[in-house]
């Protein structure tokens, strides 16, 4: 009896004397606890980690569509922030295939936002650059607001397995495979690119048209034997709606030519047409058919207010959707630059008041009624890819409603 006594009292001081520890280690380090609390963000829990949600193998655009479902309660309670997708991930692991503008729409309600919450670490080689591998951590400053810091994956990432995989580069804003065949045949061609491109200044042996198989001699062309360029014909132009100035021209594809013997002195270079989807014409231009754009910008809007219209469409289809490559009259001399993001309107339509005034209406007819501006209307998100001094080409990332040549562009 005594000794269970013994061993309770004993049990209830070593239970004062813990007690008193803690409290004591609190009132000492608890302005080292604020300070660390202020400046590092909660661990992140272990079952809201995407490695343990996801497959490892879905791009940033399959786990934004796998967590369209999972519910935001699943995940503990955090600053709340207007500008984060409520089924955002606490991580992500950047793969193959990714574009920024995937990883952004995944963390975000507007994804141009990137650069508001994108944590640039000094000690991270270049910190601007996502490669796969990388993992994308979603965390909150001392002020409550989100940021995305970065790991690189090759640092940290340790696997008992070999692996032998190629360097690969940094992941592109957008796919390149959206606007390949745009640059290798252009459809649009602009101002600048018509007046520097090489041409075709006479065929061999007299023709007056080629087609495949036929030589054709091509001014002002610096290129090495063998390479290859896509012939465009110049065609309609493209005028600036605002004060009617040919800023651009409708491009047509009419084969691809190679390169039999380059430029030398003053001779022209020869060339051999080793496709032909039309007949090849006195004048018409070569673009070459690789043609490379750095696909590495940073997303963002433009600084200076920026309203314009789309002035031309790939293809010349009526309406325009996700995906699609477009023309617009605005340029470097506007602030417009490569990684820029504008929104698109539906122009609104000029309609005519038939009840504003029923008597008027019955006694002089429809074409006496007012005409009112119908206001324009949110359709999509252009992102441009290339800009020139007057226009620029976009690719429309996002489309809510179909668009048109003439729609509005403005920052979003």
């Amino acid at each position: 009896m005594f000794s269970n006594q013994r061993l309770e009292a004993r049990r209830a001081a070593g239970l004062i004397v813990l007690v008193s520890g803690i409290l004591g280690a609190a009132g000492c380090s608890s302005g080292e606890s604020l300070t660390r609390a202020e400046e590092t963000p909660p661990p992140l829990p272990a079952e809201t980690t995407v490695e343990q949600e996801l497959d490892s193998e879905l791009t940033a655009t399959e786990a934004a569509i796998a967590m369209e479902g999972e519910a935001p309660s699943a995940r503990p309670a955090e600053p709340s922030s207007d500008i984060i997708n409520p089924s955002a991930p606490r991580s992500y692991v950047v793969k193959r295939g990714d574009t920024l503008w995937d990883i952004a729409s995944m963390f975000l309600r507007d994804p141009w936002l990137w650069p508001e919450i994108w944590y640039v670490n000094p000690q991270v080689a270049n910190p601007h650059l996502i490669y796969p591998g990388d993992v994308l951590t979603l965390a909150y400053g001392a002020d409550g607001r989100p940021q995305i810091r970065l790991e690189r994956g090759g640092a940290a990432r340790m696997s008992p397995r070999l692996r032998s995989e190629p360097l690969e580069g940094a992941i592109p804003t957008i796919p390149y495979s959206a606007i390949a065949a745009f640059l290798a045949r252009p459809s649009i061609v602009s101002a600048e690119d018509a007046r520097r491109a090489p041409h075709v200044l006479a065929m061999r042996d007299g023709h007056l048209v080629g087609g495949a198989g036929h030589e054709i001699y091509v001014r002002n062309l610096d290129a090495p034997q063998n390479a290859r360029f896509s012939v465009i014909r110049v065609g309609e132009p493209l005028r600036d709606p605002d004060d009617g100035d040919v800023i651009g021209y409708l491009g047509i594809y009419t084969g691809t030519a190679q390169v039999m013997a380059p430029a030398s002195g003053a001779k022209p270079a020869k060339a051999v047409l080793t496709e032909s989807a039309r007949e090849t014409l006195e004048g018409d231009r070569l673009f070459a058919a690789e043609t490379q754009v750095p696909l590495n910008f940073t997303l963002g809007a433009p600084r200076g207010e920026v309203r314009g219209r789309i002035i031309a469409v790939l293809d010349g289809v009526e309406l325009i959707g996700q995906y699609q490559i477009v023309a617009i009259n605005r340029g470097t001399r506007h602030g417009v630059e490569p990684g820029h993001v504008l929104a698109v309107d539906q122009a609104g339509e000029v309609v005519r008041d038939r009840h504003a005034n029923a008597f008027s209406r019955m006694s002089l007819g429809e074409a006496f009624a007012p005409r009112v501006q119908l206001p324009d209307e949110r359709a999509g998100t252009l992102l441009v890819f290339k800009s020139y001094d007057r226009m620029s080409f976009g690719l429309i990332v996002g489309a809510s409603a179909p668009m048109r040549v003439n729609d509005v562009v403005r920052n979003p």
